[in-house]
């Protein structure tokens, strides 16, 4: 059932009122404790924008890192508040509370087209039990409540699920409202061919995946270290790689009931440690010698894999191909990356689902030339598992 969002609010709602948004400003800090990407704060400005322009005061939660349920000055949100100023034109100011009287007092006072930020959510400790009474006390703050925070929607924390409870209005920002939009449409009605590209360490933290995706997809391509527990599994000789062996009756299940749906890589780029990957050489999957651990997928690979993407309606992708971090082990990745870049251009559906295959897609400066990034790894991991997100449950329905 699709959620209500700040679209289907009306003009009494927001007038006026005090729109507390639930944001993901959980983004990289540089050495100098300043904004290193401010990818997440960009994706939330269209919901802040919306609100203001529509008369709200906005309040703005977030959480940043772990602290650990108490607060830490290396995870304060007071440099993120400092740069979100100079991404609107709109005065923004900042409360190093957020449970507070403090905190009450400078939400009642904000005035229409200001913006509070709040500190971190994380720096309480009943923020991530979803403390009832902290719940309580964060809705005390605003008259709507907006949860635009993706990245954080499969936690049920208080400031995601809880305040959701005793807030209403609760309903989906406009970053939320995509998140959701693409990627529940790419697997209840897909265009096809439909292709999903798994990749990543290991097999474990993405069977639920594979589970749901199988049945729905048109080929399923595997690659990172975790299509070494595949090779295994086949009896073949993985050499230093990494392999599960406690996941190698699942992946023989795995291999048996998908068929030609499972594509695995035809060969691989294997050196004898990450250290050494000047004497990176491309082998035959059947080929990895004992002495030698795989760290990418080959260049055959790479091609089928490009061709299938080329051909494909719809395309998911979570997860590198190889240790993309260290080149030459980048190219496959990168391959990927530039045949989705390709097939939007062509008119497919490309979504990246978020954590190191987004950050991959944004090093190489293709974002915009995916239909959508998300920007939640394990949010999007456990939507296309098929697990409800609380997050997003304890907004309304439409149909409300």
């Amino acid at each position: 059932m699709s959620k209500k969002t700040v679209r289907d609010l009306t003009d009494a709602q927001l007038r006026g009122k005090r729109a507390l948004v639930r944001v993901d400003f959980n983004v990289p800090m540089n050495d100098s404790m300043q904004v290193g990407d401010d990818t997440r704060i960009r994706a939330a400005m269209p919901t802040i924008e919306y609100l203001l322009e529509r008369g709200a005061c906005v309040i703005l939660l977030s959480h940043l890192g772990r602290p650990k349920g108490k607060p830490n000055p290396s995870y304060s949100l007071e440099p993120v508040a400092r740069h979100l100023a100079t991404l609107t034109k709109a005065r923004v100011d900042f409360v190093e509370t957020t449970d507070s009287d403090e905190a009450t007092r400078a939400a009642t006072e904000l005035s229409v087209g200001e913006i509070l930020v709040l500190e971190n959510t994380r720096f309480l400790g009943g923020e991530e039990t979803n403390d009832e009474r902290l719940s309580r006390s964060l809705a005390c703050l605003g008259d709507v409540f907006v949860n635009d925070a993706f990245g954080a929607a499969h936690r049920a924390h208080a400031s995601t699920e809880g305040v959701a409870r005793h807030l209403k209005p609760a309903v989906a920002g406009l970053l939320m409202e995509k998140e959701l939009e693409y990627l529940g449409g790419a697997l209840e009605s897909p265009k096809r061919p439909f292709i999903s590209i798994l990749g990543g360490a290991k097999i474990s933290g993405k069977i639920d995946v594979i589970e749901q995706l199988l049945p729905k997809v048109d080929r399923l391509l595997i690659g990172g270290a975790m299509a070494c527990t595949f090779f295994r599994a086949m009896g073949l000789n993985t050499g230093k790689s990494l392999v599960e062996e406690d996941r190698l009756e699942m992946a023989r299940g795995l291999l048996a009931r998908a068929g030609d749906k499972l594509v695995l890589p035809s060969d691989a780029v294997v050196a004898p440690s990450i250290e050494e990957s000047k004497s990176a050489t491309n082998v035959a999957r059947d080929a990895i010698a004992d002495s030698q651990a795989m760290f990418d997928i080959g260049p055959k690979s790479s091609e089928q894999f490009s061709s299938l993407i080329a051909e494909a309606r719809t395309v998911i992708w979570n997860g590198p191909m190889g240790v993309f971090e260290t080149p030459p082990f980048d190219r496959a990745t990168r391959a990927v990356a530039e045949a989705m870049a390709a097939a939007t251009g062509n008119g497919a559906i490309t979504i990246v689902g978020g954590g190191d295959s987004a950050a991959a897609v944004a090093d190489l400066g293709l974002e915009s030339r995916m239909s959508h990034v998300s920007t939640g790894g394990g949010a999007s991991l456990e939507f296309l598992e098929g697990k409800e997100l609380p997050g997003v449950a304890a907004l309304e329905d439409k149909s409300e």
